[in-house]
Parts: structure tokens; sequence; C-alpha cells
């Protein structure tokens, strides 16, 4: 069925439609970010982090429901258990001990009968600590994006790279553009999933890549136009894409579902850039190269005129 809608025309005007659209999110995220901004974890922001026990299983919301009665400010519960549970806090701004923000709520679920916890560790992030997170992350990101464009550099032809190189930065810009809108909360393990989409949509990009200057080279006599190239290029890679893409969603969309509230913006991030990379290696990734004039020419062995001379001679 795919394969009926890359062929020809269709597939051509299938591309371009979809770089549209992407252009389209991409002005959309960046204007989400600059207006609402990212939504920090306690990771980069400080904070206090409080783990806990019950000693009996206790239902999150419930649990949820009884200390916002007893807590003065926002917090977020997350359940490591059926009765292991933690609590992150943003400091206040007149507090500057390492003590919880509002005390009472660990008073009211230890002395309460039917919860009875028991607080294992309470303890304070400070914001130069997050702070460093942050720089040593998107220092961390920084050099992994130079990194992949020295080896696109090296192994391909320039439109190509340039292609691969955009579709990469087109993947984060929507995951955060996503996170922006949504204000779901940024952390740590966000941050370690944005390096992992780096490597994955690479990975997509590479693949069509490869067979889109594989068809260019063995079209040196130009009987085929580049978009007719690049059509049969993403169909014979289509199904390969499609199967590890599958696999892949549905082993993130496990974690996402099962492995609970900690993880599940990683689950969230890498999810989207999955499927937002392989849409990219498609229609930016084998579309650009072609709006900057990729041919069979570009793939010619060149030859110098003292060495066509001996070419020529009987």
């Amino acid at each position: 069925m795919l394969n009926y809608f890359l062929k020809g025309e269709k597939g051509t005007r299938l591309r371009f439609m979809g770089m549209l659209l992407s252009a389209i999110l991409v002005l959309l995220s960046v204007f989400t970010l600059t207006q609402k901004g990212l939504n920090f974890g306690l990771d980069f922001t400080g904070g206090y982090l409080t783990e806990f026990t019950t000693s009996q299983s206790v239902e999150l919301k419930e649990l949820q429901s009884f200390i916002a009665k007893n807590h003065n400010g926002e917090f977020e519960l997350t359940a490591q258990g059926n009765s292991h549970f933690q609590l992150r806090e943003a400091p206040s701004a007149s507090t500057t001990s390492t003590t919880a923000n509002s005390p009472d709520w660990q008073s009211a679920v230890t002395q309460n009968d039917d919860i009875n916890a028991q607080v294992l560790s309470s303890a304070y992030i400070g914001s130069q600590v997050g702070d460093e997170l942050f720089d040593q992350g998107c220092l961390a990101m920084f050099a992994a994006m130079i990194a992949v464009m020295i080896y696109l550099a090296v192994r391909f032809e320039w439109r190509l790279a340039v292609g691969s190189v955009v579709a990469l930065v087109h993947d984060l810009i929507l995951v955060l553009g996503l996170f922006s809108l949504l204000q779901i909360e940024f952390n740590l393990t966000v941050l370690a999933s944005l390096l992992a989409i780096i490597g994955y949509s690479l990975n997509d990009s590479i693949i069509v890549g490869d067979r889109v200057r594989e068809l260019l080279r063995v079209q040196s006599n130009n009987v085929l136009s580049p978009a007719t190239i690049i059509n049969n290029a993403i169909k014979s890679t289509l199904t390969r894409t499609l199967i590890t893409s599958g696999t892949t969603l549905a082993t993130v969309a496990s974690v996402w579902l099962l492995a609970g509230a900690p993880l599940q913006g990683f689950a969230i991030a890498l999810f989207t850039g999955i499927v937002v990379g392989t849409f990219s290696s498609i229609c930016i990734a084998a579309t650009l190269p072609e709006l900057l004039g990729l041919s069979a020419k570009n793939y010619e062995v060149k030859v110098d005129a003292h060495t066509q001379t001996l070419l020529d001679m009987p």
C-alpha cells in the first residue's frame, strides 16, 4: 500500500507535502518554546526529595489527596512500588535550610494509622547543582551533534549530509516543542532520551541516504530523474525502516505504560523521537538533497585530460 503512494509523482508530491508539514511544525515548536519554555524538573531547578515507605499498600491518588491537605505548596508524588514513594517539592523563596519545605505533611503521613509511613531519606538539591547538570547535559548534546556532523561530512556528499543534519535538528526541536506545549517535566532522563534520539534519527537517515547514494552511482547515464531515484531508494528501505521503528516503539510503549511515572518523560520523548525520526528520514533527509540539486552527476568519476587520452588510445 505504501509503495503504491511512493510511485512516480505521487511519491514526490507526498514527500514535499511532508517537508512543508515539518517546516510548519518546527515553526510552531519554536514559537511554543519561546512563549512557554520548558518545565524543568527538580534535577535542574533544585528542591527537596523525600523518600518514604508505608506499612501497607496505599493507592497513589489517595495518598496524594491526603498529603495535599497537609502541604502548603506544590509537590510531585511518584510510586516506586506498592508501598514505596518519592515526594519532590520545589524550595520556597524564604527557605534556605536543608529541611523539607512543608514538614507538616511528614508528620501527617507518619502519624496516620492507615498509612503509618516511615521516612527513609530527605535531601535538598541546590539549584547550583541543577545548573551544572543542565550545562553538562547541553555540552554532551553539543558534542554529539559535532561528532555527527563530522561523520556525515566524511561519509556522504554534502547535500545528503545537510539533509541528515537538518532532519536531526528537526527531530529534537519537535520533541522539545511537545514538552513545552504539554508542560511535561523536563529532567535528566528526558535529556538522556534526546541523546538516544540523536543516534536513532541518524541511523534512520543513513539507511535512506546510503540507498540513495547507491542508486545514484549506478545511474551514471542519467536515465532516471533524481526524484524517481529517491522514491525507489525509499521504497527499497521502507519495510526495514517500519519494522525497526515498530519493534522499537513497542518496547518504548511498554516502558511508558508499565515502568511508572519516573520513566514516563523518558518514554514520551523517545516515542515521539522515533515517530518524527522515521518521518523526517523520508520527508527531509531524502527530500532536501533533491532541492539542493542532488543528481547522478555528483557521483560521476572525474577523469583528467591525460587519463582520458590514455583511455582513448587504441
